[in-house]
């Protein structure tokens, strides 16, 4: 029998539902001591796995699970001189714990289609409620974080197993989004 591929704690035993309802929650570093929290207000959006490898997983992951929500609604309420920009260049200014190194919260400020977005990783919540995940991104990008092409199919299958679309980019809409933006900025944009 073949082993079963694992993607992430939050799908690998199937797709919990969210709540419409959900008035949303905190997210809790893994720290012991005086761990950083984040309350988000609100329910998030276009929650998904995510193959890159710049975005947090848990230890033996292969994907992430991260969901946006505006930026207004995102609240760094305790122990926040804990946190430090991983990367200052990229896009998403990724909001790490430097003692477990949990990502917390990744605004986009720069002039971009999500820009007033923020990526977190609801798993970092006891809370219930939060959208469940919709889609896999970045599938391919797996690859460069060490898993071997001959597993794709394998990793594709479980992927809509659980329930979700695997996209070597992001969802159809996302993808809409970011063409849109960028045809406004070139004036070539047509309603």
């Amino acid at each position: 029998m073949p082993e079963k591929v694992l993607l992430h704690p939050a799908i690998d035993d199937g797709i919990v539902a969210g709540s419409d309802s959900f008035a949303g929650g905190t997210l809790v570093c893994l720290c012991v001591d005086k761990p950083v929290k984040v309350r988000i207000d609100g329910q998030v959006v276009h929650n998904h796995a995510c193959g890159c490898t710049k975005c947090w997983k848990p230890a033996g992951a292969t994907f992430s699970v991260v969901a946006v929500t505006p930026t207004a609604n995102v609240h760094v309420v305790e122990n926040g001189d804990k946190l430090a920009v991983v990367d200052p260049g990229a896009l998403i200014l990724r909001h790490a714990c430097r003692a477990c190194g949990a990502h917390m919260h990744g605004p986009v400020e720069r002039d971009h289609a999500f820009q007033g977005l923020t990526f977190v990783h609801t798993e970092l919540s006891s809370d219930k409620g939060w959208q469940a995940p919709q889609f896999a991104a970045f599938v391919s990008s797996v690859i460069e974080s060490g898993v071997s092409p001959k597993k794709m199919d394998g990793i594709r299958a479980r992927i809509r197993e659980v329930g979700l679309e695997p996209y070597d980019c992001l969802s159809p809409p996302l993808m809409d989004a970011l063409a849109t933006f960028a045809a406004t900025k070139a004036g070539t944009f047509r309603e």
